[in-house]
């Protein structure tokens, strides 16, 4: 991570005394920090998720960030792989340095507002030297991620190429970049921001999507859940807007790959891997099998996937077939399915009912518990990727070994 600004031992000491009143008023500071901001500063609306702002989630999500960088301000090692997944959304989001002295001057005015004659003076002075030696490592960091993406900054425009369904709920999206220059590579597992006008809002909205394709140079893919909502009357705005109005030929803007969940074929294929998915959680794994599958890797794999019901599972052919033409038995696939169909056959369709139990499984064939190398990838619901990284720890897996892909705020 990179270095902060110093703060002098007396900022730290307040900080880090004051965590606890943050803590408790912290998602009423943070609401009113966003509302304050985006009133001030409507082209923010571009950046934030709206339907996150509505639903309380990004507030919530800021409020818990405030106090972990409070009680982690005098050893921000601590916090390093949260700055590394945050400073890569940034950049897939074009953020740029003179944004945030925006939302530093709108927090900590939120911070004063809510405390009241609480807010000392020596508190606000110590909160502003804290929120400028954080913003100094994000900007950096970031400065390094724009850097290695020098002839793509910004967003840039590319064309539905093909809409194709993968299930009953997901579709896949092949996007090419309209100026046909070719695309730079990627990590397998990274994903991309894409950014559509929502008519609604009257302005454009983000959302980050996983590559679920091998790297290639003529076009991405990505692959969307056409999402209900967790409540019928919110659907997934973004999502059902690339189903619904979307089709062949039409356009949107992606920014440059990023993401800190990814497997670096540099680090060789003689450790083996599990990737662990539950619905749409997929889509990064399928680059990541992909991959190695594309390169002639003899590597070890193990594809855990979980589901309500066949119906709704992508790409099921697709790893059947990779499975079949493995003639090493490197690639094993396992499938849960919590309600299967009359037509399913065990053993072929699925292999266990129920939500995904990862004690069910080989320990050694598919899990990999006997070798101390093999490195573990989780994508889905937020819980889900919990109980899995609590198992695994559970029955020896270093936590170093095991990588969870967050997306959005970590609120599911």
């Amino acid at each position: 991570m990179a270095v902060a600004a110093p703060i002098s031992p007396e900022h730290i000491a307040i900080v880090k005394a004051t965590a606890p009143v943050l803590k408790e008023h912290g998602v009423t500071i943070t609401t009113l920090f966003y509302n304050n901001m985006i009133a001030a500063h409507p082209e923010l609306k571009n950046i934030f998720s709206m339907s996150n702002q509505t639903s309380g989630a990004q507030p919530r999500a800021l409020a818990a960030a405030v106090f972990a960088y409070a009680t982690y301000v005098d050893d921000l090692g601590q916090l390093s792989a949260a700055v590394e997944r945050i400073a890569h959304k940034h950049e897939s989001l074009n953020v740029q340095p003179e944004q945030y002295a925006i939302v530093g001057k709108h927090l900590i005015e939120a911070v004063a507002a809510v405390l009241g004659d609480a807010c000392t003076p020596e508190i606000g002075e110590a909160w502003t030297a804290a929120y400028t030696a954080l913003a100094d490592i994000f900007i950096n960091r970031e400065k390094q991620l724009y850097a290695a993406h020098e002839n793509w900054q910004g967003w840039r425009r590319f064309q539905v190429q093909q809409k194709v369904p993968e299930s009953s709920e997901i579709t896949s999206f092949y996007l090419a970049p309209e100026d046909g220059q070719p695309l730079p590579s990627f990590l397998p597992g990274q994903y991309i921001s894409l950014q559509v006008f929502v008519p609604q809002m009257g302005h454009m909205q983000p959302r980050q999507y996983s590559l679920s394709e091998a790297p290639r140079s003529d076009y991405y893919r990505i692959s969307v859940k056409k999402d209900k909502g967790k409540k019928p009357e919110v659907p997934g705005l973004i999502s059902n807007l690339l189903h619904e109005n979307y089709k062949e030929g039409d356009v949107l803007e992606l920014t440059a790959p990023a993401g800190e969940f990814f497997v670096d074929p540099k680090d060789g294929t003689d450790k083996p891997i599990a990737l662990i998915s539950a619905g749409v959680g997929l889509t990064p794994m399928i680059s990541i099998l992909n991959s190695s599958v594309n390169s002639g890797s003899a590597q070890r794999i193990s594809w855990i996937h979980g589901v309500h019901n066949t119906e709704v599972r992508a790409f099921s052919k697709h790893i059947h077939d990779t499975c079949a033409k493995d003639v090493n038995n490197n690639i094993n696939a396992t499938f849960f399915v919590t309600s299967p169909q009359q037509q399913d056959v065990q053993g072929v369709d699925y292999h266990f009912t129920g939500r995904i139990d990862l004690s069910k499984v080989d320990p050694k064939t598919t899990l990999f518990l006997d070798d101390p190398r093999a490195e573990y990838y989780t994508c889905g619901p937020y819980l889900f990727m919990r109980d899995v990284e609590k198992y695994l720890i559970s029955v020896g897996v270093d936590p170093k070994r095991i990588h969870l892909e967050v997306f959005g705020t970590g609120d599911e």
